[in-house]
């Protein structure tokens, strides 16, 4: 029987595709899907319908977990945490907050990361406790 819980590499995993569906719905690029729906000529047909409706389950999929888990006030605090990581970084001079999308595509990556660890959070406290959460 496989075992069940969470390795790591099903937390890389999570988090991965949390990025993803944050990067995919926009990103300073310009090739995202707001910049797909919104390029001229703006018309909405069916592949931007069907692409908008996957998005959109997968933002309801991960919110609603990430928000079951952490709840508001683990997301705030993780949002915090990894607030304060950027601002360390600025401060460390390791990245230039003046830079060409610098702060939108960590701001992205932030979101994204705590998406991945809210998908990961109640497999990590079954994992840590041995307790499993019911909802």
């Amino acid at each position: 029987m496989a075992e069940r819980g969470i390795s790591w590499f099903g937390i890389g995993v999570r988090v991965v595709l949390g990025i993803a569906l944050v990067l995919v719905t926009y990103n300073p690029s310009g090739h995202s899907f707001y910049h797909w729906l919104t390029a001229p000529p703006p018309e909405f047909n069916a592949p931007k319908a069907i692409a908008g409706v996957l998005l959109l389950i997968g933002w309801v999929v991960c919110l609603r977990t990430a928000y079951v888990a952490l709840g508001l006030l683990g997301a705030l605090l993780g949002g915090a945490l990894l607030g304060s990581l950027v601002w360390e970084m600025v401060d460390l001079k390791w990245i230039d907050p003046d830079g060409t999308g610098n702060m939108a595509w960590l701001s992205l990556g932030a979101l994204g990361i705590l998406l991945g660890i809210g998908l990961s959070w109640s497999l990590i406290g079954a994992r840590l406790t041995g307790q499993i959460e019911v909802k």
